[in-house]
């Protein structure tokens, strides 16, 4: 590991005019889960790391605020996997968060770390894409937000400008998303995955499906037919719908994971399994 500088501000401003000031030669530290890796094996190389865990706005944090959840950027997978108002309103989040790496990582890992990261696999991507989560990002002059489907732009690369860094991730609270992720590995436990999909339904009969790992980043599709939301629709009149929905999806032909021609058929069975799970949480809202 080369040597680098560690800094530690105590308020946002201060790690705003760090990052000013350093530019990138400079690299944040969260739950540090990526970034620890990436420094011991030399991939990434910065003069000076900026710890944000000693900043007070940033530390672990589950609220409602103005008909928004706020999610703070200091705030764990397992906050998430505990949290009741997550259960109880983005369920999808909570089991996304819940297959993220190890017990030790759940504990480590950041939401808005996992997010930044900018892996076309990350498990939580999907579930925050349906949900319609957006970014609270700070800069010096001062805080916008951006959605995420407007954020994550490819393999590592997010919507950050320099000097930029996520405060907090937020969910409208404000319309009822009935939704469920699920994803496809190689084996139980610690994998990344082959596909990690989410799809979400509502009472107007749209239906939203997201899925990542299977192309540059995870895509935000939406059905607004009606008949995937359908519940006395078959599954015949669905399956063309569905299918029709992953025409985004380029799996990599190199991966070690899985085949491509294997990813491109679990796609639709993953996603009409995420689908009636949804649905029949849909019908329990009603």
């Amino acid at each position: 590991m080369q040597a680098f500088r560690y800094l530690r501000p105590s308020t946002v401003e201060e790690a705003l005019a760090l990052l000013e000031e350093h530019g990138d030669k400079a690299r944040l530290l969260a739950g540090g889960t990526d970034l620890v890796i990436e420094l011991r094996n030399r991939w990434r190389t910065p003069e000076v790391v900026i710890d944000l865990k000693g900043i007070e706005e940033l530390r672990p944090s589950i609220r409602v605020e103005g008909g928004r959840l706020v999610i703070s950027a200091a705030t764990v997978m397992a906050d998430l996997e505990r949290d009741p108002v997550v259960a109880e309103r983005f369920p999808a989040l909570a089991e996304a968060a819940a297959v993220v790496g190890s017990v030790q990582i759940r504990n480590r890992a950041t939401l808005v770390g996992n997010i930044c990261n900018g892996s076309p696999a990350a498990d939580t991507t999907p579930p925050l894409l349906v949900y319609g989560a957006e970014m609270v990002i700070a800069s010096p002059k001062g805080r916008r937000r951006l959605s995420i489907d407007e954020f994550v732009l490819g393999p590592g690369k997010v919507a950050l400008g320099p000097g930029e860094m996520v405060v907090a991730i937020e969910l409208p609270m404000d319309r009822t998303i009935a939704a469920a992720y699920t994803r496809l590995t190689r084996r139980h436990g610690t994998d990344l995955a082959s596909i990690t999909l989410c799809c979400g339904v509502d009472a107007s009969g749209t239906t939203r499906v997201a899925y990542g790992s299977v192309g540059p980043r995870a895509w935000l599709v939406v059905d607004d037919t009606g008949v995937l939301a359908d519940p006395a629709a078959s599954r015949e009149a669905k399956a063309p719908v569905l299918a029709a929905l992953f025409a985004k999806a380029t799996p990599s032909k190199t991966s070690m994971r899985a085949g491509p021609e294997y990813r491109a058929a679990m796609l639709p069975v993953l996603g009409a399994r995420a689908l009636n799970t949804a649905i029949e949480r849909l019908g329990r809202t009603a």
